[in-house]
């Protein structure tokens, strides 16, 4: 028994027709509009989710602003950790920027793959110790970072974000208004 999750589980580690038929079970995979709202603040996450095509956003409002602070896109698991972990409001919004497509793990489930698969549960640590060191890079680099150098980094590092997401949400991820971003693209773009 296969899906795109486990093709994609495959790449890192082989998978038994056992283990594969545990992952189909256990995660389903499911398709959400462009601005679906995944987790909102408040609510307590009862999902994971993995990317098979989509991109989706994570976001705070502040003072009735919304404050982007990442995106992610395929191959990348989205989960608020804190949340989903130890049951308590999320501080985040999650919206899917595009129409996703999403493998989808409820707590209760993944407790039951980890039991079916234990070596799953390996593959899960090795993945949020790799999120974690990412993200704090991100931090540091953001607090170090002007506008302009972030969004440079942007076109350097992550050019697919530029043509999927609307301009005003990179404003946001950015730290400007929308009327900075773009002083700051002709800038860049008359150099």
């Amino acid at each position: 028994m296969e899906n795109e999750l486990t093709k994609l589980i495959s790449r890192f580690m082989a998978l038994t027709d056992e283990e594969s038929k545990a992952f189909v079970e256990c995660i389903p995979i499911r398709n959400f509009t462009k601005g679906t709202i995944l987790l909102s603040q408040g609510q307590v996450s009862r999902s994971s989710y993995f990317i098979i095509e989509g991109c989706v956003r994570k976001y705070y409002i502040i003072n009735g602003e919304e404050k982007t602070t990442n995106f992610y896109v395929e191959d990348e698991a989205v989960s608020s950790l804190q949340s989903y972990m130890q049951k308590t409001p999320a501080s985040h919004y999650f919206e899917c920027v595009e129409d996703c497509r999403l493998a989808v793990l409820s707590y209760d489930k993944e407790q039951e793959l980890f039991k079916r698969v234990p070596r799953y549960e390996n593959l899960c640590r090795n993945s949020v110790e790799n999120d974690f060191g990412m993200q704090q890079e991100a931090l540091a680099n953001y607090m170090t970072s002007t506008p302009e150098d972030r969004y440079k980094n942007l076109l350097d590092n992550r050019l697919d974000l530029i043509n999927r997401i609307p301009q005003y949400v990179l404003a946001s991820y950015l730290g400007v208004k929308p009327e900075s971003l773009s002083r700051i693209r002709k800038r860049i773009a008359s150099k």
